[in-house]
C-alpha cells in the first residue's frame, strides 16, 4: 500500500510551505533518510527525508507550488504499484464529516457490504471481551459511534489498574506522603500533640476497597448509560466471531480482545511458598511485616517497597538491572536510587534470585551472587504478561506471549482487535485508553485511524515522583548521535522550596538541527502532572524556540520545565552560564 508523503507542519505556526526542489524524482528509488525535497516555510529552508522506503511513485505538487500542511504531496510505494487516489467515497466524506482521519486506503474503497446490512436482533456490531482501560473505553467510544455494543467482564470493571494496580497502589502511596509530611512537620512550625503513629492497616485496607468500588461502579454505570449490553462472565472467543459466556453464545461482527495482563512470574526454587507475595496479594495483606524483600526494581516494586519503608518495614529491593526502573532515563534512575537509600531502603542491582528458602515463618532468598538476603516476606515484582484465557480457540499470529496487532489495532484475522495489554505494545492504562477508542473507530468504519503512542508519558509515583516522555538520552544519542541536553533543578524553586519538596531536576533533549524535543525527564514534585505538558508540546511538534515564547506561572513546579528548555539553547536565566 503506497505510503503519503505530506508538507509537514513544523512548528505551530507553520500554515504551509513553498517546495524549493524535488531531490528525487517519479520513479526513483527512495530509501528512508533520504532527502526527497527542500522546502521554504515562513522560517527558513530545510530539507524533508524520506520516512518510508520504496519508489517515489508520484509526484503531486510540483517546484514552485505552496502546499498547505499536511496536504498530500507525492506517494511513495513498491515498484509497478498502482494508485488510486479519489476520495469522494461515501465512506471517506462520512468519517471527514465525523472528525476522524482518512487515509488513502480508507478513502479509496466503500464501507464493506457486511458493515451496512441490518444487524440481526441477537447480533452485535462488536463484542468486547474484558473491561479494563482499553475494554471499557472501547465499549463506550463504539456505542458514541452508533454501534451496538456488547461487553463480557469476568470478574470487576476497570481491570488492573483500578483494581490491582494504579489505583490501589497511590491510595498506599499518599499514605507514605503524608508520613513524610508528619515528619517535616515540626521544622515548619506544626508541634503535634505526639510524634508517636500507630498504623491501622484493617482500615488502610478498607480506605483502599472503597475508593476501588467507586471507581468500578462507575464505570459500570458509564457502561449502561451508553446502552452497552453486559454480561458477567469468561467470555470464550470463536473463530467465527461468536463469544460463549457460560450457556449464552453471543454473535459479534467485529470482537475486541481486551484481555489484559497478570502477574508474570519467575521458575525457582520455592518461589511458590505463602510468603512470596505478588503485587495483587500485597494490596490486601492486614500486617505490617517487619521486613520485606522486593524481587524486581521496576515500577511497581520500587513504588510498595517505599510504601512498606514508610511504614517502617526493613525493605530490600534486589533488580538484575545495572539500576533501579532501567526503561528510565539513566540519570533520572541513578538520582531517585539515591533519594531511596536516603529513605532507608536497601538496593542491590545486577543481581538475581537463584533459590528461596522458607524456615521459621522466614524466607532466606539465595542470591547469584552468592550473598542471601533474608526477610519476613518477599513481594514478586518482575512485571505483568498477556492474559490469553478464553482466547485458546482462536489461530491469532503472536509475537512471544503477545498478540501481534497492525497500526490499527486489528489481529491477523480481519474484524478482531486487541488493544491493551494483551499486546504487550506498551502496558500502562492510559495507552489502553487510546488504543480501546481506535480499536472501536477501526471496528465501526474500518481501518481508518491509528494509535499513536510514541509520546506516551509515564510516570513512577514515588516520593518525589518520577516521569518521561519520549527517547532517554542515551537512545536519542544512538539514534541521532549529538543531542543538546537542557537541566534545571528543584532545588532553586521557590514553591518546591516552600514546600520540602526541592529535590530532583528536569531534563531535555533535542536535535541539534531543528531543535525538535526528542525526550523531556522529571525527578521531582509533580513529576507526574507536568509531564502531560510535555506529551502535549511534542505531539504537537513545538520546537524548544516555540515553546519559550509562552509564560509558566509563578510560583509554579512547572517553572523548572520550562528553565530546563531555556537550558537546553544556553538560555536558562537561574542556570549558572554554561561553558561555550
Amino acid at each position: 500500500m503506497a505510503a503519503e508523503v505530506i508538507m509537514p507542519k513544523l512548528g505551530v505556526d507553520m500554515q504551509e510551505g513553498e517546495i524549493i526542489e524535488w531531490k528525487k524524482q517519479e520513479g526513483d528509488e527512495v530509501k528512508e533518510g533520504d532527502i526527497l525535497l527542500e522546502i521554504m516555510s515562513d522560517k527558513t529552508n530545510m530539507e524533508i527525508e524520506a520516512e518510508e522506503s520504496g519508489v517515489l511513485l508520484k509526484i503531486v505538487k510540483g517546484n514552485g507550488e505552496v502546499v498547505p500542511v499536511t496536504q498530500v504531496i507525492a506517494y511513495i510505494g513498491e515498484a509497478g504499484e498502482v494508485l488510486e487516489t479519489d476520495d469522494t467515497s461515501a465512506l471517506a466524506k462520512d468519517l471527514k464529516k465525523a472528525g476522524l482521519e482518512v487515509p488513502l486506503e480508507t478513502a479509496k474503497t466503500e464501507a464493506p457490504a457486511a458493515q451496512t446490512a441490518a444487524l440481526a436482533a441477537d447480533e452485535y456490531d462488536i463484542i468486547v471481551v474484558g473491561g479494563g482501560p482499553a475494554g471499557y473505553y472501547a465499549a463506550i467510544r463504539g456505542a458514541q459511534l452508533g454501534g451496538k455494543i456488547a461487553i463480557v467482564e469476568k470478574s470487576e470493571f476497570g481491570g488492573t489498574c483500578l483494581n490491582k494496580g494504579c489505583i490501589p497502589t497511590k491510595t498506599y502511596l499518599k499514605n507514605a506522603e503524608i508520613l513524610d509530611g508528619l515528619k517535616i512537620a515540626a521544622g515548619r512550625g506544626i508541634n503535634l500533640a505526639s510524634t508517636n503513629y500507630t498504623i491501622d492497616m484493617d482500615k488502610t485496607v478498607d480506605f483502599k476497597n472503597t475508593v476501588v468500588k467507586t471507581l468500578t461502579s462507575g464505570v459500570q454505570g458509564l457502561l449502561k448509560a451508553n446502552k452497552v449490553s453486559i454480561f458477567n462472565g469468561l467470555g470464550q472467543v470463536n473463530p467465527d466471531k461468536t463469544v460463549t459466556v457460560g450457556s449464552e453464545t453471543l454473535k459479534g461482527r467485529n470482537i475486541i480482545l481486551a484481555t489484559g495482563s497478570k502477574v508474570s512470574r519467575i521458575n525457582i526454587p520455592g518461589i511458590d511458598s505463602p510468603l512470596v507475595l505478588t503485587s495483587d496479594d500485597i494490596l490486601d495483606l492486614r500486617e505490617i511485616p517487619k521486613s520485606l524483600a522486593v524481587i524486581g526494581g521496576g515500577v511497581v516494586g520500587i513504588e510498595l517497597g517505599l510504601v512498606y519503608a514508610s511504614y517502617g518495614t526493613e525493605v530490600t529491593v534486589i533488580e538484575m538491572a545495572d539500576r533501579i526502573i532501567p526503561a528510565m532515563d539513566k540519570e533520572v534512575s541513578l538520582e531517585l536510587q539515591k533519594i531511596l537509600v536516603k529513605k532507608g531502603i536497601t538496593i542491590k542491582t545486577s543481581v538475581g534470585v537463584s533459590e528461596i528458602i522458607e524456615h521459621h515463618d522466614q524466607l532466606t532468598l539465595k542470591l547469584n551472587d552468592g550473598s542471601e538476603v533474608v526477610a519476613q516476606k518477599a513481594l514478586l515484582s518482575i512485571g505483568r504478561v498477556p492474559q490469553l484465557r478464553g482466547l485458546e480457540n482462536l489461530n491469532l499470529e503472536m509475537d512471544g506471549n503477545r498478540i501481534k496487532v497492525n497500526d490499527y489495532q486489528e489481529t491477523s484475522i480481519p474484524g478482531i482487535y486487541a488493544p491493551g495489554d494483551v499486546n504487550g505494545t506498551k502496558m500502562l492504562a492510559h495507552a489502553a485508553y487510546r488504543m480501546g477508542e481506535v480499536a472501536a473507530e477501526n471496528a465501526i468504519w474500518g481501518n481508518v485511524r491509528k494509535a499513536n503512542l510514541k509520546y506516551t508519558p509515564a510516570a513512577v509515583y514515588t516520593h518525589p515522583e518520577v516521569a518521561m516522555c519520549g527517547l532517554t538520552e542515551e537512545q536519542a544519542r544512538k539514534q541521532y548521535g549529538n543531542v543538546l541536553v537542557g537541566k534545571n533543578s528543584f532545588s532553586g524553586n521557590g514553591r518546591a522550596i516552600a514546600s520540602n519538596e526541592a529535590q530532583g531536576f528536569v531534563k531535555v533533549i533535542a536535535d541539534t538541527k531543528y531543535h525538535e524535543i526528542l525526550g523531556v525527564h522529571i525527578i521531582g514534585p509533580s513529576a507526574a502532572e507536568i509531564i502531560n505538558e510535555a506529551s502535549t508540546i511534542m505531539e504537537n511538534e513545538l520546537t524548544v524556540d516555540e515553546l519559550l515564547r509562552s509564560i509558566h506561572g509563578h510560583p509554579t513546579f512547572s517553572e523548572v520545565m520550562y528553565e530546563a528548555f531555556a537550558d537546553v539553547l544556553g538560555e536558562a536565566i537561574h542556570n549558572p552560564p554554561k561553558h561555550r
